[in-house]
């Protein structure tokens, strides 16, 4: 049995609440960690896998190259929160969008 209009309007409205607040915890992208040589001569780095770890937000565009931003320390320690959030926030809108075209697959205001 489908569910009703007003039950499927009562989960949208819980959805939209468990939604953290967008304009300051949420980051798009993905965490890069890297090790890179400095060029010195003689330098340890040379022959093992370079100076780091460096870390790096990594955020994709279409038609365009991924762009990178360096992270400080205290950067890197808040981003992978950020970058959680944003996976949160993304699935409670794709659940969202689920039951607002339910609504318009009935009819229903949305």
């Amino acid at each position: 049995m489908p569910e009703s209009i007003a039950s499927l309007r009562r989960k949208r409205q819980a959805l939209i609440q468990r939604l953290p607040p967008l304009a300051r915890r949420v980051v798009r992208g993905s965490l890069i960690e890297r090790y890179l040589p400095c060029g010195k001569p003689g330098c340890r780095c040379a022959s093992g896998r370079g100076h780091g770890p460096k870390y790096y937000l990594s955020v994709s565009y279409p038609q365009g190259r991924p762009q990178l931003q360096y992270l400080s320390q205290q950067q890197h320690a808040q981003v992978p929160a950020l970058l959680k959030n944003f996976q949160h926030v993304r699935h409670l809108l794709e659940q969202i969008c689920d039951i607002n075209r339910e609504l318009l697959r009935r009819q229903e205001k949305v």
